[in-house]
C-alpha cells in the first residue's frame, strides 16, 4: 500500500506525524511525506522520503494573501482563528497542482494529512482515495476551519462543494481527559514526542545540583518581522537567567546564536526535547500543541504562556488538570512568571498531576495498532471520494 502523509511547513507538523508514517513504512508499506521546500531536510532527518509541496516558506503564506498583498494577524481571538485558518489554505491552494502531478507518478492509496493541512483532503478528492486526519496536538481546530472554507472556495465549488468534507477517519492524539466534550468521534493514538537528533552530551542525560528549567518558543521560531516568538524567547531567556537555576534555551541554532551572545553563560541551541524534557524540572513555554505534549509525555509541570489565541483554551485545560500553571496575555509579567515558576518548583502536586497525564498518554494505542486501520480503509469498497 502507499500512504503519502502531508506536512504544513514547521518542523513541529512534521514530528507529530512522524510515528504513524514510521509505523506504516516499519509494516512494510511505501511512505511519502510531503510538505514545503525547507522542511523536506527535517522530513529526512526523521528517516522518511520527502516532496516538496511548494518552494515558498510558511510565513509567506503567514503574510501575503493570494494576490500578493501583505496581510496582518488580527487581535481579535475569533478573527485571528479564522486567520489561522485561511493562510494554512493558501498555501494548500498553492500546493495543489504540484501535489496533482507528483500523484500522476506516485498514486497513494490513502492520504493522511494533518489538523490543517488542508491540501490533503482536496488531494483526496480528486484521487478518489480516503483521507485520514491526524491531530497535531490537543488544539481544538473548530474555530480555524471556516477561515479554510472561506479561502478554498474557488477550489471548492470546482468540486461541487461547500465546504471541505469531513476526513474518513480521524485520528486524535489528546489525552483523553484533556478532550473537550464536544471533540468528534475519533481512533486514538498515543503522542510519541519526535524531534531532529543530535550527538548526546553528558549535561543532556546529567545535571547539577540546581532546579533544571527550559524555556522554548517552539521549532519554528524566526528572527522575521512576523515572528513575535522570537522576542517572547529572548525576553523569556534574559529574565529566567537571573534565577538560581540550571538554564536550558531550547531553540533553532541561527535563533541560539543571537541568544548566546546576549547570554553566553546559558545552554542554547537545538536540543532534543523528547529526550531533554525528562531531566527537567519545569518547561516555560508558548503553549505550542506540540511541546505542551512532549511537557506532558515526559510528566514535567509546565508554565504555559500562550502566543496566539488558538493556543488559549487547551493551555487552560492543562492547567485546569493541576499539571500546569497558564498566564494569558496580560498576565505574564516578569513578576508573575517568577512566582509561577517558584510555585511548579516547589508544590509537588503539580509533578504528580504531569504523572497522571504522562501515564494516560503511555496507556493510548500506539502508532503501530492504527496501521490496520489504514489499511482498512484503503481496502473499503467505495472508498474515496472520486472527483477527477
Amino acid at each position: 500500500m502507499r500512504i503519502l502523509f502531508v506536512a504544513a511547513g514547521s518542523p513541529a507538523t512534521v514530528f507529530a506525524l512522524a510515528p504513524l508514517a514510521t509505523a506504516a513504512r516499519n509494516a512494510g508499506h511505501q511512505v511519502v511525506m510531503a510538505a514545503n521546500e525547507d522542511m523536506t531536510p527535517v522530513i529526512t532527518g526523521v528517516g522518511l522520503s520527502a516532496v516538496a509541496t511548494t518552494g515558498r516558506p510558511i510565513r509567506h503564506f503567514i503574510t501575503t494573501d493570494r494576490d500578493g498583498n501583505p496581510e496582518s494577524i488580527p487581535t481579535d481571538p475569533v478573527e485571528q482563528a479564522l486567520f489561522t485558518g485561511r493562510w494554512f489554505a493558501r498555501m494548500a491552494a498553492e500546493t495543489l497542482p504540484r501535489m496533482l502531478e507528483f500523484c500522476r507518478s506516485w498514486r497513494p492509496d490513502v492520504v493522511v494529512g494533518g489538523t490543517m493541512c488542508y491540501v490533503a483532503p482536496l488531494l483526496a478528492l480528486h484521487l478518489g482515495v480516503p483521507h485520514v486526519r491526524q491531530a497535531w496536538d490537543a488544539i481544538d481546530a473548530d474555530g480555524i476551519h471556516p477561515g479554510a472554507d472561506a479561502e478554498l472556495r474557488p477550489e471548492l465549488t470546482a468540486l461541487g462543494l461547500d465546504r471541505l468534507p469531513d476526513p474518513d477517519l480521524f485520528i486524535d492524539i489528546c489525552p483523553p481527559s484533556l478532550r473537550p466534550a464536544h471533540a468528534a468521534p475519533a481512533r486514538m493514538m498515543r503522542h510519541v514526542p519526535v524531534n531532529k537528533q543530535r550527538r548526546l552530551e553528558p549535561w543532556m542525560y546529567g545535571r547539577g545540583d540546581r532546579p533544571r528549567v527550559l524555556v522554548t518558543s517552539g521549532s519554528r521560531v524566526a528572527r522575521e518581522s512576523y515572528d513575535r516568538n522570537f522576542e517572547f524567547l529572548r525576553g523569556l531567556a534574559k529574565d529566567v537567567a537571573a534565577w538560581d537555576v540550571e538554564l536550558i534555551v531550547a531553540a533553532p541554532d541561527e535563533v541560539a546564536d543571537a541568544l548566546r551572545a546576549e547570554l553566553p553563560e546559558v545552554r542554547a541551541g537545538w536540543v532534543p526535547l523528547d529526550f531533554v524534557a525528562r531531566t527537567c524540572d519545569v518547561l516555560i513555554h508558548h503553549a505550542g500543541g506540540v511541546s505542551t505534549l512532549t511537557g506532558l509525555d515526559a510528566g514535567v509541570p509546565q508554565l504555559l504562556i500562550p502566543k496566539g489565541s488558538v493556543l488559549e483554551v487547551p493551555a487552560r485545560r492543562v492547567a485546569d488538570q493541576g499539571a500546569a500553571i497558564t498566564l494569558l496575555p496580560g498576565e505574564d509579567t516578569a513578576e508573575r512568571i517568577a512566582d509561577s515558576c517558584r510555585t511548579l518548583l516547589s508544590d509537588g502536586s503539580y509533578r504528580e498531576r504531569a504523572r497522571a497525564l504522562s501515564r494516560e498518554i503511555a496507556d493510548m494505542p500506539a502508532p503501530a495498532t492504527l496501521v490496520t486501520a489504514l489499511e482498512d480503509l484503503a481496502a473499503a469498497p467505495g472508498a474515496g471520494r472520486a472527483h477527477s
